[in-house]
């Protein structure tokens, strides 16, 4: 299968591409919309490239880069009643929300603003610019391979 590629969002005062380098690899858990959890569930594996995107900040954009470090499987915090993720709903044998792995791979030099990628001729149909809300979402590898030359050598 070829390789696909994603974008995950993350609020930098949250979790930010600084936390990911320093842990190496984290599970991106807490996902709760469920266009976003079947990507999680069904489309990102294991080696699939992912923008990690600042977002409800200044000046929100594509901060880094990461790898996809497992397939989806089950969002454990979905099970646990001490968790802001719990979700009465979902059962071991049924579980309602997914996670994957991720790894962390490079931080943008600079970070790669959502004004430019708005402005970029060949990014006009992206999803980020269509559903914006989204917190994961696929990239086209010609979106990818626009962002990733705009930051030059990561």
């Amino acid at each position: 299968m070829a390789k696909r590629y994603w974008l995950l969002k993350s609020e930098p005062d949250v979790f930010s591409i600084d936390d990911l380098k320093k842990k190496k690899v984290i599970p991106w858990d807490g996902v709760r919309n469920y266009t976003a959890r079947n990507f999680m569930r069904d489309g990102i594996k294991k080696g699939d490239g992912i923008l990690i995107y600042h977002s409800s900040c200044a000046v929100p954009g594509v901060a880094g880069l990461a790898e996809a470090a497992s397939d989806g499987v089950p969002d454990p915090t979905q099970f646990d009643p001490k968790s802001k993720y719990f979700d009465a709903k979902a059962l071991p044998n049924a579980p309602r929300w997914f996670l994957v792995k991720v790894a962390y791979k490079k931080t943008a030099r600079r970070l790669i603003p959502l004004s430019l990628i708005k402005d970029m001729r060949g990014l006009e149909s992206m999803v980020l610019l269509r559903q914006g809300r989204l917190s994961v979402q696929p990239v086209s590898p010609s979106e990818w391979d626009l962002i990733t030359r705009l930051e030059g050598s990561w």
